[in-house]
């Protein structure tokens, strides 16, 4: 069985301008056995995420305060937020059924019905289930929860949000934010 290991280098300008080219040239000595490498990437920024730039280096927390929205949904209900951050946000969503739900009843989504995401498990009465899109997180009461589909985003100014529940069922929501404004420079 191979052995993977992954490194990462920090690559300093020792000026402040553009770079046109850059050649990599893997060199091992000293060494016997077979070796491979892998996924060599060069990634512009100071934050790693390791398959796109982190978003961290051009967006910046609003000077307003996280906002939350409380609600009850009936059945399907499309809820709509503001958000006055100069760009999309990330939606933490907390939904706490007030009847069980069958598995795959309960879908959230936005706009039109994209970035849908849905729960294959059953859901009672009570369970607090968390979509946590600042931590790219899905709990149920505390543990982690099975999703398929999107964490849930607020695009600036409104979005709309369709929430689905089986007919006749209900459910509590809480949905907060942390409003963004624009940062650094984009790449």
């Amino acid at each position: 069985m191979a052995d993977f290991e992954r490194f990462v280098e920090v690559i300093s300008k020792k000026e402040d301008k553009r770079v046109v080219n850059i050649t990599v040239r893997p060199i091992v000595t000293d060494c016997e056995g077979d070796i491979w490498f892998t996924d060599l990437m060069l990634q512009e920024g100071d934050m790693l995420s390791g398959y796109t730039p982190h978003t961290k280096g051009f967006l910046k927390e609003s000077e307003n305060d996280p906002v939350w929205f409380n609600g009850i949904v009936r059945s399907e209900e499309t809820v709509i937020l503001l958000n006055l951050g100069g760009t999309s946000a990330g939606l933490d969503i907390h939904l706490y059924p007030k009847q069980d739900m069958e598995g795959g009843s309960v879908t959230l989504a936005q706009g039109a019905g994209g970035q849908k995401a849905t729960f294959p498990n059953a859901m009672y009465a009570g369970d607090d289930l968390a979509l946590l899109a600042s931590t790219r997180e899905c709990k149920r009461n505390g543990s982690a929860e099975t999703k398929y589909g999107f964490f849930q985003y607020s695009a600036a100014w409104d979005s709309k949000h369709i929430v689905s529940l089986p007919q006749g069922k209900s459910a509590q929501l809480l949905y907060s934010m942390q409003e963004m404004d624009n940062g650094g420079e984009l790449l």
